[in-house]
């Protein structure tokens, strides 16, 4: 397996694959869909992302030293038939426990939310599909979106993805995703590393904050 990895790593280099963009001047921080749902590992959708909650309530409390505007998913279905969730739910049966109202779509309580933060409610994996993400990115003259949360092959992956096609220069923490699948996780860091932004590590990250300045920002 670690043979085929690195085979596909240096054919994917020779082709020019892999460029590194590099961070901007004005990130944001997003945390995908760190909500009861996805953080039980008990539930449907369920998975075991202690670690990830650690690294990412770093990363917040860094962000708000330094003034960079943090935004929060949660995926909450209204309708009774989950018609709001389209032909998307019929793929996983587990969407029946994301009802809105319910404590499965409120925010992991070991995250550092605070009274205020911004709250993207969405439907579908993308963060920014049918939302007001990019309108609030916009205002906020946002030019990168460091992205942490769940699940790397699925809204994580679509959210790096729509933020590159919008501009933005997407940034996934290495540390900071995870999926219930780690051969999905895998390809996803490689698939996303290769086309479509920079999969990044903690302490790069940390260290591009710490040099940022509430006056830049």
């Amino acid at each position: 397996m670690q043979e085929q990895e690195n085979s596909d790593e240096a054919f994917f280099t020779a082709r020019g694959f892999g460029q590194i963009m590099g961070f901007g001047k004005r990130p944001a921080l997003i945390v995908v869909d760190v909500i009861n749902g996805f953080t039980n590992p008990d539930m449907p959708l369920g998975a075991d992302l202690d670690a990830e909650v650690v690294v990412i309530n770093r990363l917040i409390d860094e962000c708000r030293k330094v003034n960079v505007p943090i935004f929060f998913t949660v995926v909450a279905y209204d309708d009774a038939s989950l018609k709001d969730g389209g032909v998307w739910v019929l793929k996983q049966a587990g969407s029946a426990t994301l009802r809105a109202g319910t404590p499965a779509v409120e925010l992991d309580k070991r995250l550092h939310y605070q009274k205020g933060d911004s709250i993207v409610t969405k439907k579908y994996a993308s963060s920014f599909f049918g939302t007001d993400l990019l309108s609030r990115l916009v205002a906020h003259e946002r030019d990168t979106l460091i992205i942490t949360g769940c699940t790397t092959s699925g809204c994580v992956r679509a959210t790096a993805i729509d933020a590159v096609q919008n501009g933005l220069r997407p940034m996934v923490v290495r540390e900071g995703v995870n999926d219930r699948s780690k051969a999905a996780h895998d390809q996803s860091l490689f698939d996303l590393h290769a086309k479509y932004c920079d999969v990044v590590g903690l302490a790069e990250v940390m260290g591009y904050l710490s040099r940022l300045s509430e006056e830049v920002l």
